[in-house]
């Protein structure tokens, strides 16, 4: 039985890569659990495995008394001479139980808990898993596509998440069986195995879809500061180049809008506002609300995290943009509060 169950374990370790210390530990405790179930409530056990000659003993230590009152937790001293010479009232006598015995004991208790390791095994190499790529962007497998809340059902490698409507860009055209990129925000260990948050609406997606497809920012020449975002109708990004001959706006472009047209693509069409970042707030907030032309920004000391800002009367509806979107995506992007006022007002 000893070389089955090693056998057993290391065909485990194989096929669904759970360590067999893992396992063994598992065992261990179902045989506690036995034993416990069995002796009196003697949990008092020793186990020993040896996996290079593929065998294991088990022990149960019973303490030596003048009457033996509970037989799973004490032995008497004339037995306890039998096994061990030299004891007393008091000492502890190892018992090692056969093969036979521990199967009858333990088999059942076994069972359960060894199934449950595999199932904790799997779920913390998940975890593991996912834990690693957190913070970043995975392809899914679209699996099930429910018609009444329009949740997606996702398989990412052996995991299983939901991305919810609310995470999704817009009216998406997909169907079962589609692979989507998502963007993995946070990996939550619940009882039940790990919990997957996932999303298409993330700031983050479109910031890690630009460190995919854009080298200078994978090697962090250019650095995205920050990502102001209405998933599936408009981004604005703010980018610094810490090389003065590379064009951080130009690297995002590419050659022919190669590489910014794969996340427009991507992201269902988005449009996205490449800014320059400045340590100046007044040029960042400026440059912020691009299309437009800004004829000077004013930030009240008093007031640091307002602004106003003056532009020409032509391209104040440009500068607050459609349902005061330009201006919403600008304040968020900059961290301030925008108070767009066409020139004639000073």
């Amino acid at each position: 039985m000893s070389i089955e169950i090693f056998e057993a374990l290391r065909s485990l370790e194989k096929e669904r890569g759970i360590s067999m210390d893992f396992m063994l530990e598992k065992i261990n405790k179902a045989i506690v659990t036995g034993c416990k179930n069995n002796y009196g409530g003697n949990e008092e056990v020793i186990v020993n495995f040896d996996e290079e000659e593929g065998l294991f003993e088990v022990n149960l230590l019973k303490t030596v008394v003048d009457e033996v009152v509970n037989p799973g937790k004490e032995i008497s001293l004339k037995d306890a001479l039998n096994i061990k010479k030299g004891v007393s009232i008091g000492d502890q006598v190892g018992i090692k139980l056969d093969t036979k015995e521990f199967g009858r004991i333990a088999a059942q208790t076994a069972r359960n808990i060894i199934r449950q390791g595999i199932k904790d095994g799997e779920k913390s190499q998940i975890a593991q898993e996912f834990q690693s790529k957190q913070d970043s962007i995975v392809t899914a497998l679209i699996e099930r596509i429910d018609d009444k809340s329009g949740a997606f059902t996702l398989r990412i490698g052996k995991a299983e998440s939901t991305l919810p409507q609310s995470e999704q860009i817009g009216n998406e055209k997909v169907s079962e069986g589609d692979h989507i990129k998502v963007y993995l925000s946070e990996v939550k260990l619940m009882d039940k195995g790990p919990k997957i948050m996932i999303s298409r609406t993330h700031s983050n997606f479109v910031k890690k879809l630009f460190e995919s497809e854009v080298p200078e920012i994978a090697d962090g020449t250019i650095e995205i500061k920050a990502v102001s975002r209405e998933a599936g109708a408009r981004s604005k990004v703010a980018l610094i180049s810490h090389n003065p001959s590379v064009d951080p706006i130009g690297s995002c472009i590419g050659p022919h809008g190669s590489r910014i047209n794969t996340v427009v693509e991507e992201t269902g069409g988005e449009k996205i506002d490449l800014i320059l970042y400045s340590t100046d707030d007044k040029k960042f907030i400026a440059a912020a609300l691009a299309p437009a032309n800004v004829i000077r920004v004013e930030i009240d000391d008093a007031l640091p995290s307002v602004c106003k800002v003056i532009v020409p009367a032509s391209q104040l509806s440009l500068a607050i943009g459609n349902h005061g979107q330009n201006v919403r995506l600008a304040a968020r992007l900059t961290g301030y509060k925008i108070d767009i006022r066409p020139e004639q007002e000073f």
